[in-house]
């Protein structure tokens, strides 16, 4: 019996450091056969340059070279449109697989049956020279972040808090192609992903480390409560997509937990337009406490309250 085509997507921004190691990665994985699909999304370092010099060597590397900038959302869409594979892997070129991942992967999901969409691993975070920084699960159980690991039916999980580490996912091709692709009009595509896909099939969890993702000082993780940035906007839009895929009271208590959330990083980070949107939609869901009313008092024009943020991050989270 043939096995199973998997199509992995490499999408570069300015990784011309990681790219190679990156794509050898993929080009070295114990499984066949690998569609390898690297989209680069108009790079202004060298990174094209490097790509086709992989592509000398690895002939069978399938390239897409763009012109302009679209992001992460529609370069992967436009990457999409090349996949021939039953199996998708989103894959950023400053991260590096594993050898055997695919084949683990593979094994999992034609193992769990159709109703398992999505499967993750566990992950290590190296530094940009590559050094062991820590173990994902480890360090969030250990943070008190959570106390196991869900899996099946997640969309409570991954609406109510982060725990999924998204590069080391692998999608069934079906659940992409129900979603559409990725949402064009958001800034990047994580959070989107994971509640879109969970509320229509179940997630499957390898108790592995498969992946080793880079901890880059200019990824859009780093950025995301930057004054200038869009990802918090593209937060709430998500939130409110969310808001219409709830189905109970369970649902909603997520949701109103993660919007909480989003509306303190909001205020503590100074980005007032995004904070009112967010405190309007805990009103919407009639979850606004007295914390989150003593927080909106605190959002006004010129507070400068970011260094209280980063505090808490450094505490809370690394």
């Amino acid at each position: 019996m043939d096995k199973p085509l998997v199509s992995v997507i490499c999408l570069c921004y300015n990784h011309e450091r990681f790219v190679r190691e990156a794509i050898e990665s993929v080009v070295l994985q114990t499984y066949t056969p690998v569609q390898i699909i690297v989209a680069d999304d108009a790079s202004v370092d060298n990174s094209q340059h490097v790509i086709k010099e992989l592509k000398e060597r690895y002939p069978f590397l399938e390239l897409l070279l763009l012109q302009h900038n679209l992001g992460n959302c529609k370069a992967f869409n436009k990457a999409y449109g090349l996949v021939k594979g039953k199996f998708v892997i989103d894959f950023s070129t400053d991260d590096v697989m594993l050898h055997d991942r695919i084949e683990k992967q593979v094994a999992y999901l034609e193992n769990a049956g159709d109703q398992t969409g999505v499967v993750f691993t566990d992950a290590s975070y190296i530094t940009e020279g590559g050094k062991f920084i820590r173990n994902h699960f480890d360090h969030l159980i250990q943070k008190g972040l959570i106390r196991q690991i869900p899996r099946g039916n997640i969309y409570r999980d991954v609406l109510a808090r982060y725990f999924v580490p998204t590069p080391t996912l692998m999608i069934r091709r079906t659940v992409l192609d129900t979603l559409g692709g990725y949402d064009e009009q958001l800034a990047y595509e994580d959070f989107d992903l994971l509640v879109r896909s969970s509320r229509i099939c179940g997630y499957g969890f390898i108790n592995e480390r498969l992946t080793h993702i880079r901890k880059v000082a200019t990824s859009l993780s780093s950025r995301q409560y930057m004054p200038e940035d869009a990802q918090l906007y593209s937060t709430y839009l998500v939130c409110r997509k969310a808001q219409q895929l709830n189905r109970d009271e369970r649902d909603h208590e997520a949701l109103v937990k993660r919007v909480r959330f989003e509306l303190r990083q909001a205020v503590l980070s100074g980005k007032s337009e995004e904070a009112k949107l967010f405190y309007q939609l805990l009103r919407d869901l009639n979850g606004v406490s007295l914390s989150d009313a003593f927080i909106w008092m605190l959002n006004r024009p010129g507070v400068a309250l970011s260094p209280l943020l980063k505090w808490y991050h450094r505490l809370r989270y690394n």
